[in-house]
């Protein structure tokens, strides 16, 4: 059977009609809101911006971590965290709703076979038809399917960009994490020592006072160095065991102690340098900031959606295909053709101002996603001001500590050598010793806070994303 028969010209008209019809959208035409927020960061004071370096966005996170453990480690991360598998998920969820939306800006096609064999006043009839057609389809002339297919595209946009931001944050959050593992594997470390120094004292306290040099107090000033430094022991051993258990968390999965770290690394071990002194559009393409864009971009179609409601519906049913009194003769060209076109308009007259509400909604909520978008933005520059700003006193504040820490050591070891020759009270050593332990602490820690500042300013600026020079950017593709 030819398909002119089995589609006759009238369906075929209106089947022409569906796919032609105009789709007008109605939404607003969007345009990218100015950015409330100054149009240069501010300096750091170095001379990172050097136009040899790639933009932290542009440098694959495997370059800019030059420690191969955290390497690993972040791999093992992207790889195994549950926490960003739940948001690739929601990727895939708000992917399927597109589609599902998209789908129905065009027409269903059913076809089918049916019978029926009846006997009356002793004779036996027979009737077959083969048909195919629509059913109530929807003709979007006021553009309300493709405004609502818009709505969903943009939000899974916005979804796909979320889980582009996760992974930014869980690479900042791993790498900070095996940082503050290192850093309490250093103040457990300086606090065995402190407390093998200060046995070594209280000994010596102890035999000067069988002779009779030293008193009670001494000794007894001693002996709380000695135990404050056990209390530091038995603190900072429980912390690494909860830091480890903070980063199997991250992970996801059992690390190998080789992958661990035994002491901070300094910064050019750990990390490269990354420029900045950069325009604040560099902002605009952190995922986040695109994620509340798409979610604005959203609400800005649903503003369309909102207003094709006021307008009429035309609804089209077709089919179209062929009958006969036998089965035997239904394609083989003895039977007829059949076919039938129903169109409907309808629009609501009255409706208590339903629409109206929603109409005002959807305003409401674009304004909504226009002030979460602009304040994302604004809490971007913040942070990466913060971090600029941090940058730009924290390699001052390190030299300073590590001479501190240097100077307080001589001090110690003087005083500890004049103490034990008889010349210095042991009060002026314990003075020395103090000081000495508490400036190493210091020390410490300002060397984690340069390196976590060296990895935040880096997530700020939106780096993490961008694929080493063997592979290639994936980019988010319409579904």
């Amino acid at each position: 059977m030819s398909t002119s028969r089995f589609y006759p010209k009238a369906l075929a008209a209106a089947l022409a009609t569906v796919m032609l019809a105009g789709c007008a959208s109605m939404a607003p035409d969007y345009q990218r809101p100015d950015a409330p927020v100054p149009a240069q960061l501010p300096s750091d004071g170095s001379n990172s911006s050097a136009a040899n370096l790639k933009s932290a966005r542009e440098l694959p996170w495997q370059d800019f971590i030059q420690d191969e453990r955290l390497t690993q480690v972040i791999a093992l991360a992207l790889a195994n965290n549950r926490d960003l598998r739940a948001t690739v998920a929601d990727v895939a969820a708000a992917r399927a709703a597109y589609r599902g939306q998209s789908a129905d800006q065009y027409p269903a096609l059913d076809v089918g076979v049916s019978g029926n064999r009846s006997r009356s006043n002793g004779s036996v009839s027979s009737s077959w038809e083969a048909s195919g057609g629509l059913s109530s389809y929807e003709i979007d002339l006021f553009g309300k399917n493709s405004d609502l297919t818009d709505v969903q595209l943009e939000s899974y946009y916005a979804s796909a960009e979320t889980a582009r931001a996760a992974r930014i944050t869980l690479i900042a959050e791993t790498a900070n994490a095996w940082l503050t593992l290192a850093s309490d594997q250093n103040l457990l470390q300086l606090a065995q020592e402190t407390a093998e120094n200060a046995k070594r004292a209280m000994d010596i306290t102890a035999k000067r006072l069988d002779l009779g040099v030293d008193s009670r107090v001494d000794l007894a000033s001693a002996e709380t160095t000695y135990h404050s430094a056990r209390t530091d022991i038995a603190s900072y051993t429980n912390q690494v065991a909860q830091d480890k258990n903070a980063l199997w968390l991250l992970v996801g999965s059992n690390l190998d102690e080789s992958l661990l770290p035994t002491a901070l690394p300094t910064t050019a071990q750990l990390v490269a340098d990354v420029p900045t002194g950069l325009s604040s559009d560099v902002l605009l393409l952190r995922p986040d900031v695109l994620a509340a864009e798409h979610t604005l971009k959203s609400a800005n179609a649903n503003i369309g959606a909102a207003r094709a409601a006021y307008f009429p519906s035309l609804t089209l049913t077709t089919t179209g295909g062929v009958a006969s009194a036998a089965l035997s003769n239904l394609f083989t060209g003895g039977a007829s053709t059949i076919w039938t076109v129903a169109p409907s308009l309808s629009m609501n007259i009255f409706d208590w101002g339903g629409k109206d509400a929603d109409l005002e909604a959807a305003k409401a909520n674009w304004q909504k996603y226009l002030a979460t978008y602009e304040y994302t933005l604004q809490t971007a520059f913040q942070e990466t001001a913060d971090a600029l700003a941090r940058r730009a006193t924290m390699q001052d504040q390190l030299d300073a500590q590590r001479d501190y820490a240097s100077s307080a050591g001589r001090s110690y070891e003087l005083s500890m050598k004049r103490y034990e020759a008889g010349v210095d009270s042991f009060q002026d050593t314990l003075t020395s010793e103090r000081t000495y332990y508490s400036a190493q602490q210091s020390l410490i820690s300002a060397q984690l806070e340069e390196l976590q500042n060296r990895i935040t300013l880096y997530r700020v600026l939106g780096g993490g994303l961008a694929e080493p020079d063997y592979q290639t950017e994936q980019s988010i593709e319409t579904p």
